[in-house]
């Protein structure tokens, strides 16, 4: 009878530190903004001879007025070499101009975290962006918000969110687990939701059903 009084007592103790202990234990996650838009590159060069011809043609920018040298082999082997290096950074420009305009992330929606009450408090910048292949990722960006038990990112279509009633009848996605309550971290929006006009991003705890901190998206 005592074992399974044990049992039973530690079973009650394990899961009050795992509710309990979130409020004393930060999680920082700090992830990149994702597939960010690159230069262009023309085709028939690497990043690196791109890089070295433009080095070259800088030094090529500050001449220093010297006597003219008498013109000997090398003065004619070096004259044609800098004669390939501007036709070769010539070449680089005409073909990065004559290809498309590289195209980044584009911001459709921001806002930023506010304190739900006085002690589930929330801070940091909350965005949707839409990538360069029609995705959109909700990006947060240095937040800091109150620790608990098992987190979620919310998305409700509406501003005003500020209780569970009021989430419940907008309506919601779950983007899944808050993966630091401290840091920066991007979450993708499921391939067919279409982007509200208004919404409320909205940090939840599942256990038990309140709301941490939210961010009117506009």
């Amino acid at each position: 009878m005592q074992v399974a009084a044990a049992i039973v007592a530690l079973g009650v103790l394990a899961v009050a530190w795992w509710l309990i202990s979130p409020l004393f234990i930060d999680q920082v996650v700090d992830e990149p903004f994702p597939r960010a838009a690159m230069a262009v590159i023309p085709q028939d060069m690497t990043p690196a001879e791109v890089e070295e011809v433009m080095m070259e043609a800088e030094s090529e920018d500050n001449p220093v007025d010297e006597a003219m040298p008498e013109m000997t082999t090398s003065t004619v082997t070096r004259a044609a070499s800098d004669s390939t290096v501007e036709s070769t950074e010539t070449t680089v420009v005409e073909q990065a101009e004559s290809q498309p305009e590289a195209t980044g992330p584009v911001a459709v929606a921001t806002g930023q975290l506010m304190d739900a009450d006085d002690f589930h408090r929330g801070s940091g910048e909350v965005t949707v962006y839409r990538l360069e292949d029609g995705a959109h990722v909700l990006r947060l960006e240095d937040i800091e918000v109150t620790n608990g038990p098992d987190l979620h990112v919310i998305v409700a279509p509406a501003h005003g969110i500020n209780n569970r009633d009021a989430l419940q009848s907008a309506g919601y996605i779950d983007l899944g687990s808050l993966k630091g309550n401290i840091g920066s971290q991007n979450y993708d929006f499921p391939a067919d939701y279409q982007i509200p006009g208004q919404m409320t991003v909205v940090i939840y705890c599942v256990p038990f059903r309140v709301i941490f901190t939210t961010a009117a998206l506009s």
